[in-house]
């Protein structure tokens, strides 16, 4: 959808605005839907958050991840605002997802029993991590899967830390998705990061390798989202 108002969620807006940002009055979204999609029935969503790098927004990364969701029978999710913010914040990225999932059951309200996942790549899985968690501990989602790209630094442990999702929360599936020639987050940090993640107790964590640099490997999400099934069993 595209340009969906949001000055009747005065919450949003409040959010949204913290740290000196504007209001946003409208948001945009990418949305795509697997071939046979029908609302009666079950869909996982795939909700991808960018990096604030370089000004981008999670719509501008969402056609990395658009053929592996589709290939796995995913509905993907990237989210915006029309207008740009003073700062990029974790409240303004939240503010606005938590927007387009509100319309998305407004259409279908059964939606809201969905199980959802949550991937970015560098700053994004950064972002996402943190995003799943305040998600969660508002329990307006069914959280099944992290998928995080391209990551230096254990964000997630941190946001269970400081949000306290429940202890459930600690069961759901990581996977951690390391270039082997990445410059960026290389992949001993890599490591640290599963070290990290173990130690805070998460029970479901899986570092996969691949060929290649600081990027996302369109198999590596197809696999992950198919595991992120296997161990939810839906």
């Amino acid at each position: 959808y595209r340009g969906d108002s949001l000055s009747g969620s005065e919450i949003v807006q409040d959010i949204a605005a913290q740290a000196g940002n504007p209001r946003p009055e409208t948001g945009r979204a990418v949305l795509t839907f697997p071939v046979g999609f029908d609302p009666a029935r079950n869909w996982p969503i795939f909700i991808i958050t960018s990096t604030s790098d370089f000004n981008r927004t999670s719509p501008m990364d969402a056609e990395w991840y658009r053929r592996p969701a589709l290939a796995e029978g995913w509905v993907l999710l990237a989210s915006d605002a029309t207008i740009r913010p003073r700062l990029d914040s974790t409240q303004w990225r939240l503010a606005i997802l938590a927007a387009a999932l509100e319309s998305i059951r407004r259409e279908w309200p059964q939606s809201a029993k969905w199980p959802v996942a949550f991937g970015g790549f560098s700053g994004g899985a950064k972002r996402s991590a943190v995003l799943g968690a305040m998600l969660a501990k508002t329990g307006s989602v069914k959280t099944c899967g992290f998928f995080l790209s391209g990551i230096n630094e254990d964000r997630l442990s941190e946001a269970y830390r400081n949000y306290r999702p429940g202890g459930d929360f600690l069961g759901i599936p990581i996977w951690l998705s390391s270039g082997q020639s990445d410059n960026v987050a290389k992949p001993q940090d890599h490591d640290r990061v599963k070290a990290s993640l173990e130690r805070t107790g998460f029970n479901h964590v899986r570092l996969e390798r691949f060929s290649g640099g600081h990027q996302v490997k369109k198999e590596e999400v197809e696999r992950a989202l198919r595991w992120f099934r296997e161990v939810g069993k839906f």
